[in-house]
């Protein structure tokens, strides 16, 4: 009924997405003895299926969300900084149709936009004249005015696996694809007895001081169903879908784009070679296996249609993704203008062992939500660390010093190139994107090519594949095509069926 040392855990999270992970790091990092479960893979919900972007959230500002905007702009940098291999800064262009917002409510949105972090370095926001700037590139001819400004670019499911390792290097017990199917104090209150199912219907038994219900889309169908806690807070189930399609425009820059409904979609850069296209905003009943419809595909394709010069249509698409945004519930019947804010739930009564539990979040403010969440903790855990989270890199993403975000990853990429002489720069620099700092461990055998094992195609090599299972929680061909990697796309289907099959066969008891 203990935590794998004998002794109660301090504190247990149930949900392995972005904010039970960055919760379960914040925790290990101030010595509390921590435990997370995630019933599936980690990330294989919300966290994976989000548009990637670290950013204020311009559109928010329209909903006076000041606050939040606040807090995500002066967390954009941070996150930046902590994992500079998984993330880089992004110029996004906005053009301007005078019919949807007048250039003076533009300007007004970018100066605040600019200005509620005062600390910003990265390049501020700028109007342009887009037939003769390169920020034009891809643009219908007929658009002449525009504005340019920053934000940044993460890859979701590697910064919730980055968490994990870090959580994981300091102690934290984890435990991959097991659900929390009971949660229930103990008879005198001070502790919580949690029953965990593995895949195979093994059981774990744990007991916490304290337990954390990060469940996302099923924070409230937890609290009903796993535990006795009852709460009249709710969370309204968004799906966002999105469109990837061969690359539309030349040069590094994003896409923002309006449409007459006030919606925006993003056209942003992806994996080398495509361009993901999203979101949409369509309220759902439920949470499981979210679908992008032909509808949505054609409504983003239209928005598309509208701005680009190159045209695209659903015959394009390449792969769709959806995610359930479990956005927390203030009454607003407009799913665009729910709030994108976070709340927080302590249940403690008469002081007995804590339950916290998350509604809502976005993943730009993750870290600030997990420091809130051990903030509202403390009480029970007087001798807690103090924050810490803030200027200390993630697992792998301890790159060299350097001006610029940009500078130190590619500082660091000629560093393992010189290294790997044996190796294709441009694998080189792959691998370097998804593991940083990682990629010393990953090719520590490696001097040639023929050191990488099988080649499953595109750049997935059998060295990779293990280390991702020895050391990333990989189990499943999806965790690794999709989630880990991203090489699904870049395969041909072939392909991708022979390495499902190859991934059966090698934990044939998972």
């Amino acid at each position: 009924m203990n935590g794998r040392n004998g002794q109660p855990l301090d504190l247990f999270v149930v949900g392995g997405g972005i904010n039970g992970a960055g919760i379960a790091c914040d925790a290990a990092g101030r010595s509390l003895k921590v435990g997370l479960c995630e019933m599936n893979d980690f990330a294989s919900a919300t966290s994976s299926k989000a548009t990637k972007l670290i950013h204020g959230g311009l559109r928010y500002l329209e909903h006076y969300e000041f606050r939040l905007v606040r807090e995500a702009l002066m967390e954009r940098e941070v996150l930046l900084a902590k994992a500079p291999h998984i993330s880089w800064p992004l110029r996004f262009v906005l053009p301007h149709e005078p019919h949807l917002r007048p250039r003076w409510m533009l300007r007004i949105g970018l100066f605040l936009y600019d200005h509620l972090d005062r600390h910003m370095t990265l390049p501020k926001s700028e109007a342009v004249d887009l037939p003769t700037s390169k920020f034009g590139r891809g643009l219908k001819k007929s658009f002449k005015k525009g504005f340019v400004y920053s934000d940044g670019w993460v890859d979701d499911a590697r910064l919730v696996i980055c968490n994990l390792k870090s959580a994981r290097a300091m102690g934290a017990e984890i435990y991959a694809r097991h659900r929390c199917v009971s949660a229930r104090r103990s008879a005198d209150g001070k502790l919580w007895e949690i029953e965990l199912e593995g895949r195979n219907g093994e059981k774990v038994s744990l007991t916490a001081r304290g337990l954390v219900n990060a469940a996302g889309p099923w924070v409230k169908h937890f609290l009903d169903e796993e535990t006795p806690v009852k709460t009249p807070k709710r969370v309204r189930l968004i799906k966002g879908s999105h469109i990837i399609v061969p690359r539309l425009h030349d040069g590094d820059h994003a896409f923002i784009l309006q449409n007459s409904d006030n919606r925006i979609v993003f056209v942003i850069p992806y994996e080398r070679e495509f361009s993901l296209i999203g979101t949409t905003d369509i309220q759902v009943e439920s949470s499981d296996n979210p679908q992008c419809s032909p509808e949505e595909v054609s409504y983003l394709c239209e928005i598309v249609n509208h701005y680009l010069d190159k045209p695209v249509t659903p015959a394009d698409v390449v792969w769709t993704y959806a995610g359930v945004r479990p956005l927390f519930d203030d009454g607003d019947d407009n799913p665009s203008a729910v709030t994108r804010d976070y709340h927080l739930e302590v249940d403690a009564p008469s002081g007995g062992a804590p339950i916290l539990s998350v509604f809502g979040g976005k993943i730009t403010t993750y870290r600030k939500l997990a420091e809130h969440a051990l903030e509202d903790l403390r009480k029970f855990y007087p001798k807690m660390g103090g924050a810490w989270t803030a200027h200390k890199p993630l697992a792998d993403g301890e790159l060299a010093d350097a001006p610029s975000f940009e500078e130190a990853f590619d500082r660091f990429v000629a560093g393992a190139q010189q290294a790997k002489p044996g190796l294709s720069p441009d694998l080189v620099r792959i691998l370097a994107r998804r593991h940083g700092a990682g990629i010393d461990d990953l090719l520590e055998n490696v001097k040639t090519e023929a050191d990488l094992g099988r080649h499953f195609g595109a750049h997935l090599y059998e060295v990779e594949v293990r280390y991702l299972m020895r050391e990333e929680w990989a189990v499943d061909a999806e965790d690794v095509m999709w989630r880990r990697t991203k090489e699904g796309l870049h395969m041909k289907q072939p392909e991708r069926d022979a390495f499902v099959q190859w991934m059966s066969l090698q934990l044939p008891n998972k």
